[in-house]
């Protein structure tokens, strides 16, 4: 494990750099770790052509629209999934120089020994801050809608329960129930879905976006959002 022992609390009192997808945990992991620490930027991988985010599939002008709102920088290069671990520890060594001294994530369940995050933190001299580690998926969710932050599906996996019109739907109390009455995990920590927070608390503006046309692709379907 990294120097810090206690993952919930990394960020206490000190820099950090956020690995940030644009999606509703890492968002609010963030809002965690800026109520303790101070942020210096968001670490966002894109996919090879830069014209997507590897996590959520995000275009990088929306990505930055997050950025602006929240008044953060942004450290991104685009990575094949070969090269991608010697790019994040680039970007992690960018963020070490300026200032960062531990990085955030968005994980609730990981391993407690030899996970990914951990390992790439020690070999970059930094520690590890996981507000949401081994949090309750119900509860994580519900301190997301109750914080007042906004955020809407835009990837489903047809295969695992979700449809279709689940796609821009906005996750609240009732949808909530819904899901878990569904049998989904309320944070799609499955591969079910993945989300886009448009506002909340750490926002200084709401990211005024429109939906594109839906694209199948499989198992999968998405909702492209488009900045207006």
């Amino acid at each position: 494990m990294t120097e810090t022992a206690d993952w919930k609390n990394g960020a206490r009192g000190q820099k950090f750099v956020a690995s940030f997808s644009g999606g509703k945990d890492s968002t609010l992991a963030l809002y965690k770790a800026m109520q303790v620490g101070e942020a210096v930027g968001l670490i966002v991988m894109l996919e090879e052509e830069g014209q997507r985010s590897r996590s959520h599939g995000m275009p990088p002008e929306l990505i930055q629209a997050q950025a602006d709102a929240i008044g953060l920088p942004v450290y991104t290069a685009a990575t094949s999934w070969s090269d991608y671990e010697k790019n994040f520890m680039s970007m992690l060594a960018t963020a070490k120089s300026d200032g960062a001294e531990v990085l955030v994530t968005g994980d609730l369940d990981v391993p407690a020994h030899g996970c990914w995050h951990d390992r790439v933190t020690q070999n970059a001299g930094l520690k590890l801050g996981m507000p949401l580690w081994e949090m309750d998926h119900r509860e994580a969710v519900r301190q997301f809608i109750d914080l007042g932050f906004v955020t809407m599906l835009v990837t489903v996996n047809l295969s695992l329960g979700m449809r279709e019109d689940d796609l821009g739907r906005v996750l609240t109390h009732e949808y909530v129930e819904e899901l878990l009455a569904r049998g989904i995990d309320p944070c799609g920590e499955g591969g079910e879905f993945h989300t886009t927070v448009i506002d909340g608390p750490i926002f200084r503006q709401p990211i005024p976006v429109r939906k594109g046309e839906i694209i199948k692709n499989g198992e999968y379907a998405f909702l492209p959002l488009e900045l207006l």
